[in-house]
């Protein structure tokens, strides 16, 4: 890998790779800088914020970069729903996807976003509110949305960590 490139939203995604950077001493650029400073066909790990099940400015980093690795940042726990992010974001199946669970706070939302979310935090969350016999990750879901929760963790790279390291080692 040459690079870390994000596309990020509300920042999670730009805490998360440059935590990436800090781990792995991999320079990190936005995506929009990156298409001045990071030449086409580069080695690159990408993360990018999830919306709807799709990772952000994959599709533009896959066509201009070698995309090794891809990392999605969202609200729902670290790494669960990559099948579905794979399926919806059209990933290769050669291509490893780690997901991240990033901070959520609705005044950081902008525009369609902040009223798509906050449309959600009202009729999810009430759904959650009155659910009986909630699972653990249902009670963390409800409490990022009722106390805008910080989630951003070095610990939660571990699994992209790993996989780095490996690639490391299978190059020398």
């Amino acid at each position: 890998m040459n690079v870390i490139i994000y596309t990020s939203n509300t920042g999670s995604t730009e805490q998360y790779a440059k935590l990436l950077s800090r781990e792995t001493e991999l320079p990190v650029y936005s995506l929009k800088d990156a298409k001045k400073k990071v030449s086409a066909d580069s080695d690159i790990i990408y993360l990018g914020w999830i919306m709807a099940g799709k990772v952000k400015g994959y599709t533009y980093a896959a066509k201009h970069y070698k995309v090794h690795a891809v990392c999605g940042v969202g609200m729902a726990q670290t790494g669960t729903q990559t099948d579905v992010i794979r399926k919806k974001t059209a990933i290769p199946v050669d291509i490893p996807i780690f997901t991240l669970q990033g901070n959520f706070n609705l005044k950081n939302l902008r525009g369609i976003y902040h009223l798509m979310m906050e449309i959600m935090v009202k009729t999810a969350g009430k759904g959650l509110k009155t659910k009986q016999n909630r699972t653990p990750e249902e009670d963390d879901m409800l409490d990022m949305m009722l106390h805008d929760g910080k989630r951003v963790r070095v610990q939660n790279l571990r699994d992209i960590l790993e996989w780095y390291i490996k690639q490391k080692d299978n190059k020398k």
